[in-house]
């Protein structure tokens, strides 16, 4: 039988025992926050590391190109800097039609290779027909064959064609690519069913449902394809080396190897005509970067 004292002392004792249990795990509360605050940061400068070692390229790149011809490959920051290799490749060879050539093929490409891709693979994503999932296998298995493999065969084709030396014949090979396909059905099978029940409620056929609901929801993948399709064709080399024979028709890569002879080069118009080169490129994939990712992320694509 608890006496008078330990009654009254009792609600002391607990109330102890309350503000100590309290008390033991903010210690452990610091610890976690400190260790997530050195996870945080470790985190920080690795990124940083990681991404100076990827500048590093970029940064020699545009200092090279601004050298003077005896310090293209110095060491160290460049004793002075000037215009003339820049100039030299801008006004004593062909190299804006150079860049000209790009963009026409380039973008031939890439808006080409999306109207036909996206009306394939809505196709294999929604349409039934007997031999669908064959048919997607045997699209889906020419990914595993490399360019050279096909070389010769797409060449005499051409050929035979007649776009041998055509800008048809940068364009038009360079359209079907399986992986364009793939991702864009991966990304309709994602799109809910309701909305084309829903237009077909309204009247709408295949061609409207595809034109007026697929194509307005495909927007972030489409801009994430023209991305991949344009950086692919605008530094394409072998085969504009392949199909093309006049001046007039090469490409960007082909002007820039031209630069380069058999037994000495200049590497101060070379890097500068690789600087002109990449500034397409950079701004193509800075634009389109978060369509890219979120493009990735919303096809079931890890």
């Amino acid at each position: 039988m608890p006496t008078l004292a330990e009654s009254v002392d009792a609600p002391e004792a607990t109330a102890s025992r309350d503000s100590h249990a309290q008390r033991t795990p903010r210690p452990r509360r610091r610890r976690a926050l400190s260790e997530k605050r050195r996870s945080v940061v470790t985190r920080t400068i690795v990124g940083w590391v990681l991404g100076l070692i990827t500048l590093f390229p970029v940064l020699w790149l545009i200092l090279s190109a601004f050298r003077p011809a005896g310090e293209t490959f110095a060491s160290g920051w460049p004793t002075s800097l000037t215009l003339d290799n820049l100039t030299y490749v801008l006004t004593q060879v062909p190299f804006p039609r150079y860049l000209l050539n790009s963009a026409i093929v380039s973008i031939g490409v890439t808006v080409a290779a999306l109207l036909f891709h996206s009306m394939a693979a809505y196709a294999l994503a929604r349409l039934r027909f007997r031999g669908r999932d064959v048919v997607f296998t045997l699209m889906l298995s020419t990914m595993l064959v490399s360019m050279p493999v096909i070389l010769v065969p797409l060449f005499l084709i051409i050929k035979t064609m007649g776009l041998a030396d055509t800008f048809g014949g940068l364009i038009v090979p360079a359209i079907f690519n399986a992986f364009g396909i793939f991702l864009l059905r991966q990304y309709y099978l994602n799109i809910p069913a309701e909305l084309e029940e829903a237009a077909e409620l309204d009247g709408c056929g295949y061609w409207r449902i595809y034109w007026n609901v697929i194509l307005p929801l495909s927007k972030p993948i489409l801009a994430s394809l023209a991305v991949l399709f344009f950086l692919a064709n605008w530094n394409s080399f072998l085969w504009p080396l392949t199909i093309t024979s006049s001046p007039s028709l090469d490409v960007i890569q082909l002007g820039i190897s031209a630069l380069q002879g058999q037994y000495s080069s200049s590497w101060n118009y070379i890097l500068a005509g690789s600087l002109l080169a990449a500034i397409p490129t950079v701004v193509a994939f800075v634009v389109g970067q978060r369509w890219l990712v979120d493009s990735f992320k919303t096809s079931g694509i890890k």
